[in-house]
């Protein structure tokens, strides 16, 4: 059974396990030097106690004596907390590194459905905000957790060898407050109320990144904030959310801190109990004193427990996040990996759906999809709008993966070979292209990061993009993004082409990778994209058919099934589908604002 909350904790951190023993060891011994100066104020109360009446018969060494231990023990122990904080601060560094690159990379591993299905402000939360507390836990948390400990037990000890009805007295005022504490925050409902306060944060998050993503819309329209109105619900409820996490565990809290801050009021009652059944005892007044004295200092590492009880709830809810990521299953890997010889994509008979088996909900995207899409062809898969054409070409790269039927490789199913495999094999140009925040030669080079500078300028000029690039401050060195410059559409395309171009994989999926170019580059393109694709095997996702004219073979998509397939003129010849859609391109071609129609 995987262990949760402080134990998964533990579990995560004891991964730098001797650092973190190194820093809890200095983290104790530090709390004992930083009892020294009470020891010393004691022997010299005692003395000044002793000598009331006459001072002049206070023994000066035995003051300088602890005087000076008082001044070291302050010293030892801000050294050894300084070293103990050092050991756990790169204890915690280096799990921060660990989980964000044990997530990023399990990430990376998962289907896709996993991200479509989970919001982006989620995923960014646990990558960064539950992540960054659990490292600031280890660093900061645990030493001071053995450090309060250690002062707790130390000064228990002390105070019991001195007078043990006093200190049963400070104790049961110890249980008192955290019992009251521990009744509002402990329980079913108060992890009830801690896993509603992050899904809270997570959905708040995620409408913070959809608006800003959306601020154009928002500006054009002349909207505000109250008009998203998935935003400002997100906020609402998060204000209502805190409020009332908040009220449920005011009261605790409060009779918490004031049973913590009148501790004197149960050691004074006991004390002068005590006193009145031995008058004149000089050593029971100086040890009533002393207690008056140690009582309220005792609240300090008692509220630092109650913090960092606070935190751990915190952060277990935290620590489960991350643990639920790790735990989706990534794609799965073939014990035995095949190779394909040849390179023919081929359909057979294939179902997939959105959604997660056994919801009512799911919808089916393809249903029965046979065709093979043969190497040294292009292959242009068309049809209306939501009939699986990207769906379709999304599964070659296992996306996803399919609910029934296969798609094979050169005869080799796809979830035969291995996915570093299939990921060199198969090279895709998005029709929504992403660039990184970096260079544009590094962003090219992204599809082999073994090229030379020349192979990626040959690439660029192949996309036709490399006189844009030319023109730019820095050429191929100049960042893309935020103090960069920021790329019109169809040139960020002609870039994910040769990135594409520059990875030469031998079969290439193009996601009308010319949509976005203008009808002279649109040409270049075409022209550099059939010099590419020779002996390749090509799968074009056509939205405008007069580029895929000249395609080999044209698969026609309606609601995720076969409808035809042939050649252009095989497939207006038919008078089906293909036909009614040709019909309506060439129309809408001729169509234009204001022009009559003619008579």
């Amino acid at each position: 059974m995987r262990k949760r909350g402080f134990s998964r904790l533990l579990q995560i951190a004891g991964e730098k396990k001797g650092l973190l023993v190194l820093s809890g060891g200095l983290s104790a011994v530090s709390a004992v030097f930083a009892l020294v100066p009470y020891l010393s104020a004691y022997h010299i109360l005692a003395q000044l106690m002793n000598h009331w009446g006459d001072l002049s018969k206070v023994d000066s060494y035995t003051m300088k004596f602890w005087g000076i231990w008082a001044f070291l023990g302050i010293a030892a122990s801000m050294v050894f907390l300084y070293v103990s904080a050092m050991a756990s601060h790169v204890a915690a560094f280096r799990i921060l590194y660990g989980l964000r690159v044990a997530l990023a990379d399990h990430l990376g591993k998962l289907h896709l459905g996993y991200l479509s299905r989970t919001s982006t402000g989620a995923i960014k939360k646990t990558l960064e905000q539950n992540v960054e507390k659990i490292e600031n836990f280890v660093a900061h948390k645990i030493p001071d957790l053995v450090n309060v400990v250690a002062t707790v037990v130390i000064t228990a000890v002390a105070m019991f060898s001195l007078n043990p009805w006093i200190t049963s007295a400070c104790i049961l005022a110890v249980l008192l407050g955290f019992g009251a504490q521990a009744s509002m925050m402990t329980g079913d409902r108060g992890k009830r109320m801690m896993k509603a306060y992050y899904d809270s944060l997570e959905r708040i998050n995620a409408s913070a990144i959809q608006y800003v993503r959306g601020m154009p819309a928002v500006k054009v329209f002349g909207r505000t904030v109250h008009s998203f109105r998935q935003f400002y619900r997100d906020m609402v409820d998060y204000s209502q959310m805190v409020t009332k996490f908040t009220d449920q565990f005011q009261n605790g809290f409060i009779l918490f801190r004031t049973i913590l801050t009148s501790f004197v009021a149960f050691v004074l009652p006991v004390g002068v109990y005590l006193l009145s059944r031995r008058p004149g005892d000089l050593s029971l007044g100086l040890t009533v004193l002393f207690f008056v004295i140690m009582a309220p200092a005792m609240a300090a590492p008692l509220y630092k427990i109650m913090y960092i009880s606070s935190t751990l709830r915190d952060i277990s809810e935290g620590v489960d996040r991350i643990d639920a990521i790790l735990a989706e299953p990534e794609v799965s890997e073939p014990s035995n990996p095949k190779i394909p010889s040849s390179y023919d994509v081929s359909f057979d008979n294939v179902s997939f759906s959105y959604g997660t088996h056994g919801e009512s909900t799911r919808i089916e995207a393809l249903g029965d999809l046979t065709f093979t899409a043969r190497q040294g062809e292009v292959t242009a898969l068309v049809g209306p709008s939501g009939s699986g054409k990207s769906t379709a070409a999304n599964l070659i790269p296992r996306f996803w993966d399919v609910d029934k039927g296969s798609i094979s490789i050169g005869g080799v199913d796809i979830r035969d070979m291995g996915t570093e495999k299939l990921m060199e094999t198969v090279s895709f140009v998005f029709q929504d292209t992403f660039l990184f925040f970096d260079s544009i030669y590094n962003n090219i080079l992204l599809g082999n990061p073994n090229a030379t500078r020349d192979q990626v300028i040959a690439a660029a000029k192949a996309a036709q993009c490399h006189d844009f690039i030319e023109r730019l401050p820095k050429g191929y060195d100049t960042l893309i993004g935020e103090g960069g410059v920021y790329l019109s559409g169809g040139e960020e395309q002609r870039v994910t082409v040769a990135r594409a171009i520059l990875k030469n994989s031998p079969i290439l999926v193009l996601d009308e990778a010319t949509a976005f170019a203008d009808p002279e580059n649109e040409h270049k393109m075409q022209l550099a994209l059939k010099e590419l694709i020779k002996d390749k095997t090509v799968i074009i996702i056509a939205h405008r058919l007069s580029t895929i004219r000249e395609a080999n073979h044209i698969v026609v998509l309606k609601e995720g099934r076969l409808s035809e397939e042939g050649t252009h003129g095989d497939l207006v010849a038919n008078g089906d589908l293909y036909h009614r859609m040709w019909t309506a391109h060439t129309s809408a071609r001729e169509w234009g604002l204001g022009r009559k129609k003619a008579v």
